[in-house]
């Protein structure tokens, strides 16, 4: 999938269609978070994702159900690297450097890093 961006709305109608897995409109407003949305709100949203191909839609009869297409962690790691390449000169270092400066990231979070990198570069072929 491309770089593609979602809205402070689409994320929060995504975030809660990751967390369910598989559901109904109607499911999906439900575990929205207070104060919810409209239901045609949210079915207005989740065509725009469907259509983004960020949620595939599966219709059985009358009913429709929604899934994720794109996992939280793979648009994680795209939006990560966007905004590394965006801000930070493509740098992951300039991003870490930027989050210790502002106490975003411990000690302890650095040295947890360190240690799965050192795993990962033990793992390689």
């Amino acid at each position: 999938m491309s770089q593609k961006v979602l809205t402070k709305a689409e994320e929060q109608v995504m975030q809660t269609v990751w967390r369910l897995q598989r559901a109904g409109l109607s499911e999906v407003v439900d575990a929205m978070p207070a104060p919810k949305p409209h239901t045609s709100t949210v079915s207005t949203m989740l065509k725009i994702l469907t259509d983004k191909g960020f949620v595939h839609v599966e219709a059985l009869g009358r009913m429709h159900f929604y899934s994720p297409a794109i996992s939280k962690e793979d648009y994680s790691g795209q939006r990560i690297t966007g905004i590394t390449h965006s801000y930070f000169d493509g740098s992951f270092g300039k991003v870490i450097s930027y989050m210790v400066k502002n106490r975003d990231v411990s000690i302890s979070d650095l040295e947890l890093l360190v240690e799965q990198l050192k795993k990962d570069k033990k793992e390689m072929p």
